[in-house]
């Protein structure tokens, strides 16, 4: 008949501070596993006489982690087949111990009964030692599993298991994707273990520097300032990232895989369009699911993208985050403006001195308008260019005087029936009322857009209306049609 297994904790310290239940356990074992022998309360448990074996052998054999906690938890549910099995391990049973938790799964499946018995952990001393209320909110990740360490920085954090300093610039690596290299955060090693306690804040960058990390270190992070963190969010990207992965992967989705950048640009122009129709209704639900699809648009890119091995969604993000912050210098630095005008202005300048470390002297100031913007939104980001530097009207009567006189010679051009006139005259038409739209602090896009939908629903109503009359709509005068579309104009008021 199968065994029992008895897990007991050792607490961080020294058999002081140990539970009595915990001391009956280990002096009536009658098989005693140590999951290792550098603990204080070893020293004891010698002195006791009580006979033990530890697992320290398998740090020197295995070839990672991951290998000495199964080979641990082998053990034990081997020996608990035969006789009742108590296995100490160091703080908690059930903090940071990867081989209890491979226990308890082997031992539900075979029936084996395992009784916890808790000590203080190391988590407990560290909370003391720097005085923590974590019920503020704490992240507890292991240090030798990567998945654990998505970490948000608005959290404060505690990566266990900081075993010696090339483990602590793997993890510093990983961290300074996500916190300020700058941050300060505590080392700590043998958190309630009298006489071996040690804390040192340091920069984020450092941490690897420290010469006294060993196998009972971690490393505590306040959590960061909302202005300061790098990317982190309560909802990352990495699902969408994911998803797109598999979709483009060998077994993904054949649609998926063929696109490249330029089949997916009518996509991302659909979707950038939606998103304006959602707005343009504020509609917010709409807005929401649009952007979604718009932001799987930039995800697909990023993909293709990674593939090639030219960048990822990461370095998109962490590109535009160190734009904003280096083209907000009033917010993040500390310069002083006095109006959104000054902000434009030194946008500007900041703009050109990041162009391929060219000074402005060889650029125009329009340069930077998307070629590829649709003719009213690239109209208005040209002429907006140029107001900046003082080449505008004073306010909008003066170019609304110019649409007049641009109408003026449109309508010559049309009398004269030259195409190539009409055309060069139609543009000039359309220019300045885009910029006349602009001084009156209109956007001409979000104005045409909102008459397209006002087009579109009254003509619809006068589809319905015509349906209604059994009237085929092409048979219809324009006087019926002009009727039916006053009709509904009213009614909008």
């Amino acid at each position: 008949m199968a065994g029992t297994i008895t897990v007991v904790g050792l607490g961080p310290g020294g058999k002081d501070a140990l539970p009595q239940a915990n001391i009956n356990a280990l002096k009536n074992a009658s098989k005693l596993y140590l999951r290792t022998e550098i603990h204080p309360v070893v020293d004891w448990i010698k002195e006791q006489s009580i006979l033990f074996e530890s697992f320290d052998k398998y740090y020197q054999k295995a070839g990672s982690f991951e290998e000495v906690y199964r080979l641990i938890a082998d053990d034990i549910i081997a020996a608990a087949d035969s006789c009742p099995v108590v296995y100490a391990v160091p703080g908690h049973p059930l903090v940071a111990e990867t081989a209890v938790g491979l226990i308890l799964q082997e031992s539900d499946r075979r029936g084996i009964k395992v009784n916890i018995v808790p000590a203080m952990s190391f988590l407990d001393a560290i909370y003391a030692l720097l005085r923590i209320d974590p019920v503020q909110g704490m992240q507890i990740a292991d240090c030798l599993q990567p998945d654990q360490l998505s970490l948000n920085p608005k959290t404060a954090a505690v990566v266990v298991q900081v075993y010696n300093r090339l483990v602590a610039s793997d993890l510093k690596l990983t961290l300074l994707d996500i916190y300020p290299a700058g941050h300060a955060v505590f080392l700590v090693r043998a958190a309630g273990v009298p006489g071996r306690e040690m804390v040192e804040q340091l920069p984020l960058y450092t941490v690897d520097r420290v010469d006294w990390i060993d196998h009972l270190t971690s490393l505590y992070i306040p959590p960061v300032d909302a202005d300061l963190y790098k990317g982190a969010s309560r909802y990352p990207l990495d699902e969408l990232v994911e998803i797109m992965d598999k979709l483009r992967g060998k077994n993904g989705c054949p649609w998926d895989r063929e696109q490249d950048h330029h089949t997916l640009t009518p996509y991302l122009l659909e979707e950038t369009y939606e998103v304006l129709e959602a707005i343009q209704q504020e509609d917010m639900y709409k807005i929401c699911e649009e952007l979604g699809d718009l932001l799987l648009q930039i995800v697909f890119h990023a993909q293709i993208a990674k593939e090639k091995e030219i960048f990822d969604i990461n370095d998109v993000v962490d590109g535009i985050s160190q734009k904003m912050i280096r083209r907000h210098p009033h917010v993040f630095g500390d310069i002083s403006v006095k109006n959104s005008a000054e902000v434009l202005v030194n946008w500007d300048k900041i703009k050109k001195t990041e162009k391929d470390g060219d000074t402005g002297h060889n650029q125009s100031i329009l340069d930077g308008v998307p070629c590829g913007l649709p003719s009213l939104s690239r109209s208005l980001k040209v002429q907006a260019k140029a107001a900046r530097v003082g080449f505008d009207w004073p306010d909008f009567r003066g170019a609304l005087d110019k649409v007049k006189e641009e109408l003026r010679e449109w309508e010559e051009a049309l009398d004269s029936g030259i195409r190539e006139d009409i055309e060069n005259e139609a543009g000039d038409v359309l220019f300045a009322v885009v910029n006349t739209a602009r001084l009156a602090g209109i956007d001409p896009e979000v104005a045409l857009l909102a008459s397209i939908g006002k087009f579109t629903r009254r003509f619809k109503y006068i589809e319905q209306s015509a349906s209604l009359m059994n009237k085929n709509l092409a048979e219809m005068s324009l006087e019926e049609m002009d009727r039916l579309w006053n009709e509904k104009k009213k009614d909008e008021k």
